[in-house]
């Protein structure tokens, strides 16, 4: 009997190829009369990146995929999800260390994000990692040196109720 295995199987054709956790699907493209190939990893029901595709020697068809093309591909679209991914934490979870009150604070802003209902939090910690202060504020609240300095200087009230 066969060992029944997880993996996705691997698939090479010309317009299709699947494996390492990526499929990539050569496309019609909309915007001309060229192509495209969409770059999907396993378990995504959108492309996370979608690219300009060569033209093959009938100046009509697509290139063929290829093991080079395919492996280029898959670098370029796990180094695109990551550079993204970054740029959400970032975006999500800011800090930024001030002086205020003669003492070191670094504060921060931690933004869960949620359709119906996103929260924030507003940290405060000394040199020596102890939270000082914590409140709730909104997710649109802009954290940087004048709005953290001043937070601090207030005996940490809650932004907007000073």
């Amino acid at each position: 009997m066969p060992e029944q295995t997880d993996e996705p199987t691997k698939t090479q054709e010309p317009r299709l190829w699947r494996g390492d956790g990526w499929t990539a699907q050569v496309i019609k493209n909309e915007d001309d009369d060229g192509w495209a190939v969409a770059m999907i990893r396993d378990g995504e029901p959108e492309p996370a990146l979608v690219g300009p595709w060569t033209m093959g020697r009938d100046k009509k068809n697509p290139k063929p995929l290829d093991t080079n093309a395919f492996n280029t591909l898959v670098k370029t679209a796990s180094e695109f999800v990551r550079r993204s991914e970054q740029q959400l934490h970032a975006t999500l979870h800011q800090s930024i260390t001030v002086t205020a009150r003669a003492a070191r604070v670094t504060v921060a802003l931690d933004i869960v994000p949620d359709e119906e209902n996103p929260t924030a939090v507003l940290s405060a910690r000394d040199e020596g990692d102890d939270l000082l202060a914590e409140v709730r504020v909104a997710p649109s609240f802009k954290l940087n040196r004048s709005s953290a300095v001043a937070w601090v200087e207030s005996g940490f009230a809650r932004p907007g109720e000073r």
